[in-house]
């Protein structure tokens, strides 16, 4: 790597007499190798202005400015591009001021970014800008600018385009309905897949993998049923992904026997095919079928990630396995080598905490190399409650007053935690008003419970009945 960036540095002194591949590759280098860690922006500005008039097209530029934003956070991400922040004037528009036409991977790349940004107004100068230079007729680019809009909650801007489109590809079909099945939006997303059939525009295992996903996290089982009989009537290949969907579906709509039955019947399994099993049995409180299906993967020389990991840590907390959870966390980092997020360190955090060791618990959290988030601490706090440990319960809440922002659920779960323990949180105010002396100048006025100042935010459930869907309010 050192020899690399020696090379570079010779590159960039010499810059003016290279020709345009090695430009290309100058800017490619420091984009893919290293550049969001150790490129600075006044570096990156110098191969950019040298290198980009003669060769505005080449998707480094954009790359290499879509790299440079994740790692910069002085540069705003409207666009993807080299705005700062200080300075409004993008770098884009030296396009139109040399009359030069962005490519149509060009704009790919920027509107990707603008995506990822979330920012609206950035990806409407970039839909503007297409229909300008009559780009909207390009398939890949109506994709994307139907994403962006849903990526940024205006999914009916995108389908106001996708209605706009004469001749549509599965992609296009497929990107929509996926974008309607992410939102919640399954009945948009049905009537959809039933134009797609009446245009003779054939599903395939993409189209139908965003509508499963979207019944496994509103657990709309019929629905799952009747886009797993359609696959069988259409004899659709049962490939990695529509696979993976219809087990991780089983499994979380509480089917898992069928959902084992799919999961043998696939030929061919990726990590994210052994995972979603995996999840499945620890979400059933079967973690030692979990412990036998992870080897098992090992054994066949799949290589556990991040997500399997956590998918295992879950399944030991839901178990209550607090020694094998340990030594599961344990391989993760030293035998594979993958950093702990915070969701695992959540995973563990509810593990100590369901077996009852609140104080280990509460030493984790305290001890993260990464700041805890509000998730990990309720998780304690409802582990304080089901234990009934005032004082640490105590802590815990100040620690999210202090630091997050209130939430009623807190005050419900100390209050459960007094009641537990025996003792109400008046009773508890009393003793300590009583300690101090001064109790005498309190002439019979009750003390506000918790629930009394904080109002809690009405929940809403959904149930299927007789396939349709009733709202409760709890």
């Amino acid at each position: 790597m050192l020899g690399q960036r020696r090379k570079f540095s010779e590159v960039t002194k010499t810059y003016h007499t290279i020709d345009p591949i090695l430009k290309n590759r100058t800017i490619d280098f420091p984009t893919n190798v290293w550049m969001p860690r150790i490129i600075s922006f006044e570096i990156f500005s110098f191969i950019f202005n040298h290198l980009f008039y003669k060769h505005p097209n080449q998707p480094a530029w954009w790359r290499g400015g879509k790299e440079l934003r994740t790692g910069n956070s002085d540069w705003h991400t409207s666009d993807g591009l080299f705005i700062n922040v200080k300075n409004t004037h993008s770098d884009a528009h030296k396009l139109d001021d040399l009359d030069l036409r962005p490519s149509v991977t060009t704009l790919l790349c920027v509107l990707s970014a603008s995506s990822d940004s979330g920012n609206l107004g950035g990806g409407e100068g970039l839909h503007g800008h297409c229909i300008k230079v009559g780009f909207c007729s390009d398939l890949n680019l109506v994709t994307a600018l139907i994403d962006m809009y849903a990526k940024t909650g205006n999914i009916e801007l995108g389908r106001m385009i996708f209605d706009e489109v004469a001749e549509k590809d599965v992609v296009l079909w497929n990107c929509v309905i996926d974008n309607y099945a992410r939102n919640g939006m399954v009945e948009k997303a049905l009537a959809l897949l039933h134009d797609m059939k009446l245009q003779q525009v054939k599903p395939n295992s993409s189209t139908l993998a965003g509508l499963l996903s979207a019944c496994a996290a509103s657990g709309a089982i019929n629905l799952g049923r009747n886009i797993d009989n359609y696959v069988e009537q259409e004899e659709l290949v049962l490939d990695v992904v529509l696979g993976t969907a219809l087990v991780d579906m089983y499994a979380k709509c509480g089917f898992l026997e069928k959902a084992i039955e799919i999961f043998d019947r696939m030929e061919s399994k990726d990590v994210k095919s052994w995972t979603a099993m995996i999840s499945g049995y620890g979400v059933h409180g079967q973690a030692t079928n979990a412990i036998k299906l992870f080897y098992r993967m090992e054994q066949e020389g799949f290589r556990p990630n991040a997500v399997t990991f956590l998918a295992m840590l879950s399944a030991f907390s839901h178990g209550g396995l607090v020694t094998e959870g340990m030594r599961c966390f344990e391989r993760m980092v030293c035998e594979y080598g993958l950093s702990p997020q915070v969701e695992h360190y959540g995973c563990m955090i509810d593990l100590f905490g369901r077996a009852g060791l609140l104080e280990e618990a509460h030493k984790l959290i305290n001890s993260l190399p990464i700041k805890g988030d509000t998730t990990a601490w309720r998780s304690l706090l409802a582990a304080c409650r089901t234990y009934g440990n005032v004082k640490l319960g105590e802590r815990v809440k100040r620690v999210l007053e202090k630091v997050y922002d209130e939430h009623p659920t807190d005050s419900i779960l100390l209050s459960s935690t007094y009641a537990i323990a025996g003792r109400l949180p008046e009773e508890r105010k009393f003793e300590e008003l009583k300690e101090e002396n001064i109790i005498e100048k309190v002439k019979c006025k009750s003390l506000e419970t918790e629930e009394e100042k904080v109002k809690k935010e009405a929940g809403c459930s959904m149930i299927e009945v007789d396939s349709q869907w009733w709202t409760v309010d709890t």
